[in-house]
């Protein structure tokens, strides 16, 4: 059988029928015009910001170049992670492609670390040898970074739904601040001639974006590792389920999210009598959902033995 045939054959076991959850598993409606305006953007003065950068021998504007060639490669893995996570469920990736935002966002806060390592290197070097910078041409393309960084700002906090976008937003936001320091650096330079306050500016913006770069590679890990969503109480979910009437015990508990904002549950409950199960599920369905915000659930039920509980 081909590929192909396979493929169409499995289509089905991905259905969700009545009394399922509602989530597919993949994201059917979401719109990738938000990145693809904002990497457009960002790559067009990135190229610009290197440019004069070097000419103008800044530290703190080749840091903020820096940053807007890190948010374009991060727009771009952001733009290619949406494109993935709406492909749907295939016979070898039987949950979608959902954890490929999360995977771009990890990704990118990785790329972000090299960058702002980078930075304070060059920093501690100029604190010791400092070198003539072009105050002038440094506030100028600072000023339109600036605008640039605040468009693109704009256009992605339109995309609340999205982690991988909130890290690309990081991004921008770090080099926003970066436009600001590198601004404040050119006049200081302008005005007195100090060069110190290049890389001093620098080593502070890049302290500033390490506090959100941590943020997002927390979130991304835990996300890829699976691990209990933060609005979620496990231990609480634990003990509802048992206070079900008909339940005896709870075990093999797992509580994740299927992909950004779509928890999962799955466990064993040990029930008393088999023939009440369906009643038993339905009070599941609607304490878990009404109580936790959960509707993807997949639960076995187990008669138990009645010594063990006699003991």
């Amino acid at each position: 059988m081909s590929h192909q045939a396979r493929e169409k054959n499995s289509n089905h076991l991905h259905d969700h029928r009545h009394g399922d959850a509602e989530h597919k598993h993949y994201f059917e409606n979401r719109s990738q015009k938000v990145l693809a305006w904002a990497l457009g953007l960002t790559l067009i003065f990135a190229g610009v910001e290197v440019l004069f950068g070097f000419l103008s021998n800044s530290l703190t504007l080749i840091s903020d170049a820096g940053h807007m060639v890190t948010d374009a490669a991060a727009l771009g893995l952001a733009l290619m992670a949406q494109i993935i996570a709406k492909r749907p469920p295939t016979a070898k990736n039987s949950f979608g492609f959902g954890r490929a935002e999360a995977l771009a966002a990890f990704v990118n806060g990785l790329l972000m670390l090299a960058v702002i390592g980078w930075i304070v290197k060059e920093a501690i070097q100029r604190f010791s040898s400092p070198e003539v910078v072009q105050g002038g041409t440094v506030m100028l393309v600072a000023g339109i970074g600036l605008a640039i960084n605040i468009v693109v700002a704009w256009v992605l906090s339109h995309d609340k739904e999205s982690v991988n976008t909130k890290a690309a937003l990081v991004h921008v936001m770090g080099d926003l601040l970066g436009s600001i320091a590198a601004i404040a650096s050119g006049a200081v330079i302008y005005k007195t001639g100090w060069m110190q306050i290049d890389p001093l500016l620098s080593i502070f913006v890049s302290l500033l974006i390490l506090k959100s770069t941590f943020g997002v590679l927390k979130e991304s890990y835990h996300f890829l590792m699976e691990g209990v969503p933060h609005h979620i109480d496990y231990i609480q979910i634990g003990n509802d389920l048992e206070n079900i009437s008909g339940v005896l015990s709870v075990h093999d508990l797992h509580v994740w999210e299927m992909s950004p904002g779509y928890p999962a549950l799955i466990g064993h409950l040990e029930i008393e009598d088999i023939s009440a199960w369906p009643r038993i599920l339905e009070s599941v369905k609607a304490m878990l959902l009404e109580k936790h915000g959960i509707d993807h659930i997949t639960l076995q039920a187990e008669v138990a033995e009645l010594e063990e509980f006699a003991e």
